[in-house]
């Protein structure tokens, strides 16, 4: 899933028309608590008129606030950056004004929670002058406007009246000056060092010129105003007027770009890790910092992958060889299982709709045994799609976009299926668990709705949080009885393959391995199709870090149930541990005290 920076970047925007009220708790609230609702409340006035694009993920674009449907943020983006590190220094001080002597626990949760993901916002701005430290660079083959914004376009902006096909057209133009601004912005970053390598700007030029190759009458961006108005029966030459904005001003944009990548991508640094760039080692850590929300070192990371990499493979060896696989290592055999016949779709539309069917049915499945293990449950539908076939080369295997706050657009799973050989039957309930129920979907859900919370922590996101519980949640799924037969061979490779990210991750970008040696890695270790390895281990050279937070993630999850369940003994209820995702999202440190706090309060009677 790839899902990052919420507050910082892309903007927590929580206000509708009438605002929605911040109120933060049910508990009982203490006499601190109504300033500080009141300081949350600021923040999220301010940050939603900032970010138009993200207060229309949430839904939010409407009433005294519809005029953001038709904007985007095109600040130029060195600018944008100086004003928001002056403004989330402006809000840390806001927030630490408010005295904890005053507050609610919840309230002081909360604060704390917050003030920690500003301060760890501003690293990348404050010490790096690049946007994050798991994104060092403007151009990647998954980072830039061109990638993301015309499937934000036609997936996350809604057409349902003239008045929304006309912000439509409003936010294509300004895609242009996007890339323009990008554009500068990357030339700029250049010359400081900080430049993809160049595969990966061979991979952003395909795509770039994929998504320029059609006439533009036939573009995805002019299509899918003209299909979703026609759907809706909204009158007007939409095509035709989209179509001119996208000739005269987003192809031109786009050739601009296309033509400053080729021109900068022979003097992009030599070696594929984040170490390459200037204070290298630096950025990494402050990526592994911010990624697993721990201080463990690069070091003591890849350790924790070579001892989780041990261990999964000696369960999973007992399993193949059940299956009568006995020759070979377990990366070897695992290979020779992907390639089973029975155990592939065909790589057709046909073999592709199928396998969202089947995906589907699992996700439903799952949902009748949720109350075995959950006392709140999703409310939010959840549609499973193919990633976009014009981004396919450069997107991650699987990702998760979150349902509008007020149920107009559901909760996105998407795969990425340029080839179904990349998924063999066995290995998709666990990708599924991860991304729906009980993994993403369901945690998200359950703090989006939450009348607990205040609205930034709602929608907050923490990678290590967040994946960590997806993939405790792959094996929650086991002990709910979701996998049958060799289905968990295909559990048992989840964990293997996210403990070998911490191996390949550090490796790449600490000891400095090659793209090719730890594709070679991952395939041995995993048996992963070369194609899917391939674009796992370019991911972790665009976003350095990131791959790390979902074991560590994982075993603090692990981690703190044990104990819940030691200190608890027969007092301890699966149930009412889980509850703790009606907290909110929150970085590992603090949520393995709140585990300890929530288990010392009900021991306490």
């Amino acid at each position: 899933m790839d899902r990052r920076q919420f507050l910082c970047t892309s903007g927590a925007a929580a206000l509708s028309a009438p605002f929605l009220s911040s109120k933060a708790f049910a508990a009982p609230a203490a006499s601190g608590d109504a300033n500080l609702d009141a300081v949350f409340e600021r923040i999220f006035q301010e940050q939603v008129r900032t970010f138009p694009g993200f207060a229309t993920s949430l839904g939010l674009d409407k009433g005294k606030l519809a005029p953001l449907r038709a904007k985007l943020d095109v600040r130029p983006v060195q600018r944008a950056r100086a004003e928001e590190i002056a403004r989330t220094n402006k809000f840390i001080g806001w927030l630490e004004a408010v005295p904890e002597a005053g507050l609610s626990e919840s309230a002081k949760l909360n604060r704390e929670v917050v003030i920690w993901d500003l301060k760890t916002g501003n690293v990348g701005p404050e010490r790096f002058d690049i946007s994050n430290p798991q994104s060092p660079y403007v151009i990647s083959q998954q980072d830039g406007a061109y990638f993301s914004r015309p499937d934000f376009l036609h997936s996350t902006h809604p057409i349902d009246t003239k008045s929304d096909a006309e912000a439509y057209l409003s936010r294509l133009a300004q895609f242009a000056t996007e890339l323009d601004n990008e554009t500068a912005e990357q030339k700029r970053q250049a010359a400081r060092g900080y430049l993809a390598p160049g595969w990966s700007l061979d991979l952003a030029l395909k795509q770039m010129r994929e998504l320029r190759a059609p006439a533009a009458d036939q573009s995805t961006m002019a299509e899918s105003v003209a299909s979703r108005a026609a759907a809706k029966k909204i009158p007007g030459e939409w095509r035709e007027r989209a179509a001119k904005i996208v000739a005269d001003q987003v192809y031109p944009a786009l050739d601009r770009q296309i033509a400053a990548i080729a021109a900068l991508r022979p003097t992009t640094p030599a070696g594929d890790g984040v170490w390459r760039v200037p204070n290298g080692d630096a950025v990494y850590a402050a990526a592994l910092a911010e990624a697993t929300t721990t201080n463990y070192s690069a070091d003591e990371i890849h350790q924790i992958g070579l001892q989780q990499v041990a261990e999964i493979s000696a369960e999973l060896d007992k399993i193949l060889r059940s299956a009568g696989l006995t020759s070979g290592t377990v990366g070897e055999r695992l290979t020779a299982f992907n390639q089973m016949p029975e155990q592939l779709y065909p790589n057709t539309d046909t073999g592709r709709a199928q396998l969202i069917d089947d995906l589907n049915a699992g996700v439903n499945a799952m949902y009748a045994k949720l109350p075995q293990a959950f006392a709140t449950l999703p409310k939010q539908p959840l549609e499973i799609r193919r990633v976009p076939p014009e981004i396919q080369d450069g997107a991650s295997n699987g990702y998760y976009r979150q349902a509008t706050l007020d149920g107009s657009r559901p909760a996105i799973y998407f795969i990425n299926l340029k080839s179904t050989a990349d998924w063999p039957k066995y290995t998709l309930p666990s990708l599924t668990y991860h991304e729906g129920v009980p993994g993403h979907h369901l945690q998200l859900s359950i703090a989006q709705l939450s009348k607990d919370l205040p609205m930034l922590r709602r929608i907050a996101f923490y990678s290590a949080y967040g994946e960590g519980w997806a993939l405790y949640a792959e094996q929650l799924a086991d002990e709910l009885g979701g996998y049958k037969g060799n289905e968990r061979a295909g559990y048992l490779q989840s964990f293997l393959f996210r403990a070998e990210r911490l191996i390949v991750d550090t490796g790449m970008n600490h000891k400095k391995w090659t793209r090719e040696q730890a594709i070679e890695h991952m395939i041995a270790t995993t048996g992963f199709a070369r194609g899917r390895a391939q674009r796992e281990i370019e991911r972790y050279c665009a976003s350095p870090g990131q791959a790390c937070s979902y074991k560590i993630g994982h075993l603090a999850w692990l981690r703190a149930r044990e104990e819940a369940k030691r200190t608890l003994g027969s007092k301890f209820d699966i149930r009412q541990f889980h509850e703790i995702l009606r907290e909110g999202a929150m970085p590992l440190s603090i949520l393995e005290r709140r585990i300890r706090e929530r288990t010392a309060a009900q021991m306490a009677g």
